[in-house]
């Protein structure tokens, strides 16, 4: 019997240890699925590259007992994605949103999960639990494996699907390479936008130069978190009775020269792409007898591109309401990863990876907006917006993971042949310690006015927080491990395999941000006019007259610590009839623990937990109870297949899946206070009554491989969601967007999904070198929104992001000399739900997109191979339409890039 028991206001023991460990730093701040070393980094052979590489992982789609899809380094490789986000794209369901998040089957990032090896891994997001995809760069990855289809062993928290990065494993043989590549985009091809920052920016770090500085920091505690002059005058009278108002409003200018503020903004030539990357790995044998091993992998991966981008953004009602955005992105990526090996001997190995991703971006940008007063024209006058945001995102990972058999080997190594009724009795375990990080050291935004002349004339508006600055860090720790028993029993006509296993993982975050406002109402306008740098210089800021200050902004409510912890078991019982049948029927158990508390970084009186109303102890005693969240729950699996070769193929599967799922409320959900989302901008209201989403999923496969490597998949799946988590746009104040965190009432989604491999040798001789591969998907979804919606423009529409069709078409080419490769690929998604209106204002959607992409691949020798890529070749534009206007529209403009590898 299924049993899901959900309960508030209990703090659980890891909760109360979880929580101590984030107060105290804040107090303090104030491979693949096992080791193998059989398994190889990929050789080169030029000859059918992608084609040979779905070949390879055929056998292992035919002995998975449900549905996954596979993407090999090879195919990655061949189309040219740098990334795990736009790879994923290629496989059949997938789609990928803002370039970082998957939706897989439809179903956005809250429904689809990531592991890294098998294990769950931290996450960056600001505001989210979700990983995004995009950090991780293809360089060390040996396939991905998208499992759509639950199955006992995986995580419960289960919508669209799972995404797996398996990294590289060990390699059989001495393998060095090194590549260097360089690269250009249309739409970046002139000046970029830039200002002076740190000394080590080149490395995607910054050297503290737009940190806040320690007397800043060390103010914030004297004053009690205040830095207004009435605060500061009661603290000064502590230790000099005759201080004043004007000694108090001295200190405040003083700590407002403590802003970085060196900020002119500027044009100037970006240098081109440059990336490099290098890799080492070899295995020996220790002993004599060959049987005990011992390999390594080291590698290391640098990328820097400056990316320029026009956007337009424009009201659905008025035409002249307008806002123009051009904004300049500086990305660096340093990768690096390390894993040894060692096997004993056929029946025993271990394996270990660490690695380290660290991906920033500096972006810059100047915004002109456009309303009734100042109507948008060329040429005309605007209300100009500058920002500087330098977002540096860490991730390290440190997994150990091993696989133990009971065969022949083991019974010679420990005299036990007594034990052979248990041969193939098989352990597996893994230890997952990582830790993920976002630094944000100065977000800074001032507001102006901006006068087209000639000349042309910039004047900082006349307000206290005309220049904004905030200070942004998250730490994101995740303890994991798992382990998993397996013994197998075969007849003559049947194969049991009875297993079980357990998983643990602990989550434990703390988001602190702290805002301020720099500006003045009384200095002139001839003060206030001209370059930033100067507008907000030591003189001027120090010029009592001119009537400068710094002050505390913001609610002090985006500061947040959370924390989860899931404790799970699962057995499975898997029988084989005569190779024709297997049903493989699964249970799971598990019992989750979340909680999320607002807290005030900015507060030293006592326990910094913001309430949503007052009443000291109590009201913080009400919060603690509110901010914790229990489910547990028991879901169920089970998988049929059916094997008969010989049926149109050499190979026949046609399978059926079904399997109860659930999508737990993420990170700050709970909370009753509200918070601006750093990523949307859109303030969010928390609610502690939301409920976990409840899936029922039914997937119907069949799948036939033919000798010549040719294959065909088609699918059929239906979901089935009770209580779905969802954001629906709620009443705000002035020009605010606001959403907020319900249960809707119900939502289904149905689809097919079609995958094909064609060698088009067998159409015409001629057409021997080239091969053909796609797949396309169909969906049809629709969520009923509820009573619990506040009046949405549709009560019944499309799931947020899900595409009614996508497709990937892909042409490969294979020179029969060996030495040339081409691949044109070709993506596209159909017209997605963006944003639901309320109210009656219209939907937003976003339209497809066609994507057009080339690379072609020279081998000179056997150690070198040159590469070229063309990206979005038909210039494709981002657009997003309400009631048929088009409210947004960015240039995306193509991509060009060429490398050169040497590989021992």
């Amino acid at each position: 019997m299924k049993k899901n028991v959900i309960k508030k206001g209990v703090l659980p023991a890891f909760t109360v240890s979880a929580l101590s460990l984030a107060i105290s730093a804040v107090a303090q701040e104030a491979g693949s699925d096992g080791f193998a070393l059989s398994k190889p980094i990929e050789e080169v052979v030029v000859v059918g590259r992608l084609k040979s590489s779905a070949e390879n992982i055929v056998i292992e789609r035919l002995e998975q007992e449900v549905a996954i899809d596979f993407l090999s380094s090879e195919a990655i490789g061949r189309v040219g994605d740098s990334t795990v986000a736009a790879a994923l794209r290629r496989v059949p369901g997938v789609t990928l949103v803002d370039d970082k998040y998957v939706f897989v089957r439809g179903l956005g990032e809250r429904y689809s999960s990531t592991l890294l090896n098998g294990a769950v891994v931290p996450s960056p997001d600001l505001s989210r639990s979700v990983i995004p995809l995009d950090i991780f760069p293809t360089s060390i990855v040996e396939s991905l494996a998208v499992q759509k289809v639950h199955s006992a062993n995986m995580p419960a928290a289960f919508g669209g699907g799972s995404v797996d990065i398996r990294t590289k494993g060990i390699p059989t043989d001495l393998v060095f390479n090194i590549e260097v590549g360089t690269g250009l985009n249309t739409e970046s091809d002139g000046d970029f936008l830039s200002y002076q920052g740190g000394g080590d920016d080149a490395w995607g770090t910054d050297d503290g130069t737009r940190s806040m500085s320690s007397a800043l920091a060390k103010a914030l505690s004297t004053y009690g978190g205040s830095l207004d002059r009435n605060d500061i005058l009661t603290e000064m009278r502590k230790t000099n009775a005759n201080a004043t108002i004007a000694d108090a409003e001295a200190v405040n200018r003083q700590l407002a020269t403590e802003l970085y503020r060196n900020i002119d903004i500027y044009e100037e030539s970006g240098d081109p792409d440059a990336s490099v990357e290098a890799n080492l790995g070899n295995r020996f044998y220790l002993g004599d007898n060959e049987e005990t091993e011992f390999g390594f992998l080291a590698g290391v991966a640098y990328d820097s591109q400056w990316r320029s981008k026009k956007s337009t953004s424009r009201s659905v009602t008025e035409s002249e309401e307008v806002e123009v955005k051009n904004e300049t992105t500086q990305n660096v990526s340093l990768t690096a990863n390390l894993g040894f090996g060692l096997r004993l001997n056929e029946d025993h190995y271990i394996e270990t990876t660490s690695l380290f991703l660290r991906n920033t971006d500096d972006k810059i940008s100047i915004t002109d907006q456009y309303d009734l007063d100042k109507p948008f024209s060329v040429g005309s006058d605007s209300d100009r917006v500058f920002k500087i945001r330098y977002e540096q995102r860490e991730l390290e990972i440190h997994q150990i993971r091993g696989e133990h058999k009971l065969g022949e080997a083991s019974r010679d190594l420990f005299g036990g042949e007594s034990l052979e009724f248990l041969d193939g009795l098989a352990f597996n375990w893994f230890y997952s310690d990582s830790e993920s990080s976002t630094d944000i050291p100065n977000e800074i935004s001032v507001q102006t006015n901006y006068r087209v002349g000639p000349p042309a004339v910039t004047t900082v508006v006349r307000d206290s927080s005309a220049a904004d600055y905030r200070f942004t860090e998250l730490d994101d720790k995740v303890d994991s491990y798992g382990w998993e028993l397996k013994m197998p029993v075969t007849t003559r006509d049947w194969a049991f395999e009875v297993s079980g296993g357990g998983e643990y993982w602990q989550k434990a975050r703390t988001y602190r941000q702290i805002q301020f406002g720099l500006g003045s109402v009384d200095a002139s306008n001839d003060a206030l006019t001209g370059s930033l740098g100067t507008v907000y210089s030591d003189q001027n800021i120090l010029d009592d007259s001119l009537g400068y200050q710094i002050a505390l902004a913001g609610s002090n409510s985006e500061s947040y610590i959370a924390a989860n912890k899931v404790d799970a078991y699962y057995g499975k019982f898997d029988v084989t009839w005569q190779d024709t049948w297997r049903v493989v029927a699964g249970l799971r158990y598990e019992d989750y623990q979340q909680v999320g508390l607002t807290w005030d970084p900015l507060d030293f009186t006592g326990i910094p937990v913001v309430t949503s109303e007052s009443g000291g102890q109590e009201a913080i005693a009400q919060e603690l109870q509110d901010a914790v969240f229990t489910n547990d729950d028991t879901f169920k699996s089970l998988a049929a297949t059916y094997m008969r070769p010989g049926f149109f193929a050499e190979d026949f599967q046609l399978r059926f899946g079904y399997s109860e799922t659930t999508v737990r409320p993420d990170l700050r959900e709970i909370s009753k206070a509200s918070y601006f989302d750093p990523i949307t901008g859109a303030l969010v209201f928390g609610n502690p009554d939301v409920t976990p989403a409840q899936f029922k999923n039914y997937d119907l496969r069949a799948e036939w491989f033919f000798s010549n490597g040719d294959n065909l998949t088609a699918s059929l799946f239906y979901k089935d969601i009770t209580d779905p988590i969802e954001q629906f746009q709620a009443a705000a104040g002035d020009t605010n967007t606001a959403v907020e965190i319900i249960n809707a009432e119900s939502a289904t989604i149905t689809g097919v999904e079609f995958e094909f491999m064609k060698d088009l040798g067998d159409l015409s001789t001629q057409l021997m070198p080239f091969f053909l591969q796609g797949n396309v998907t169909m969906l049809d979804t629709e969520l009923v929104a509820g009573s619990k919606a506040d009046a949405p423009t549709n009560p019944t529409r499309d799931l947020v992001g899900a595409s009614k069709y996508s497709a990937n078409l892909i042409l490969g080419y294979d020179a029969p000399n060996e030495q040339h490769s081409a691949t044109l690929s070709y993506n596209v998604f159909g017209e997605r739900l963006y944003f639901a209106g309320r109210n009656g204002e219209p939907d937003a959607y976003e339209q497809p997109f066609n994507s057009l992409d080339a690379t072609y691949s020279y081998y000179p020798t056997e150690a070198i191979i040159v590469k070229l890529k063309l990206k979005n070749i038909l210039d494709e534009s981002l657009e997003i339409e309400r009631d048929n206007v088009v409210t947004y529209s960015e240039e995306v403009g193509q991509s060009f890039s060429a490398s050169v590898q040497y590989q021992f």
